[in-house]
């Protein structure tokens, strides 16, 4: 669990829509208190999924060859099937022309509350679904899912926590290589994208098959 928590949270912190909106909340007026309320609603989420599966399990992991436990097997099967499905629609995708995004002129007179919103908008639920598939394995009898658990929403929202400390101690070179790093996500996203979602895809698939066969 610990190792798949790892790879989704970094997965997550690097998805590129996020990361491109946010550099560009970052660069408004008042954008280290925008970002924050970003970064607030952003882990918001990941707590309330993360909360809401260990409700369900009630912090023990399902016995092994039980319905719960194929139920959960099937369910991060079906996640890791859609990760890859999708990468192969963006791979198709990034074959035709690309067009320049809209984003900065949207986000040119963001509020603190619509940034908030974008966050929630923009976390890529996808993968938070498979962190989600991963956290029902979580046993919180033990110290080490406590800490996996954290890790794995410090990891997730890594990246933003680091540009929301350069902003704010480095105003002015923050914004000039946040907006190259924009520059760069915009025409690079696809590529990002597709390797991220199929590599967490093709870990959910095998691992799900694996202990569904075993």
């Amino acid at each position: 669990m610990v190792l798949d928590l790892v790879l989704i949270g970094l997965a997550v912190t690097l998805f590129p829509f996020p990361l491109m909106a946010f550099v560009l909340v970052l660069s408004t007026r008042g954008g280290v208190w925008k970002g924050l309320a970003f970064i607030v609603a952003w882990l918001a989420c990941l707590v309330a999924v993360v909360a809401a599966v260990l409700l369900l399990t009630g912090g023990e992991p399902p016995e092994p060859k039980s319905s719960p436990s194929t139920a959960a097997l099937a369910g991060k099967l079906a996640v890791g099937v859609g990760l890859v499905g999708y990468a192969e629609h963006r791979r198709r995708r990034a074959a035709r022309p690309h067009r320049p995004s809209r984003m900065t002129n949207r986000l040119e007179r963001v509020s603190a509350w619509s940034s908030a919103g974008l966050a929630v908008l923009l976390q890529p639920w996808g993968l938070v679904a498979a962190g989600a598939a991963t956290v029902v394995e979580a046993d919180l009898s033990h110290l080490e899912s406590y800490l996996a658990l954290l890790a794995y929403c410090l990891i997730a929202s890594s990246s933003l926590l680091a540009m929301e400390v350069y902003a704010l101690f480095a105003p002015r070179s923050a914004r000039v290589r946040l907006l190259a790093l924009r520059t760069w996500l915009d025409g690079h996203q696809d590529q990002a994208i597709i390797g991220l979602c199929l590599v967490i895809g093709l870990v959910l698939v095998s691992k799900s098959l694996y202990q569904l066969t075993a």
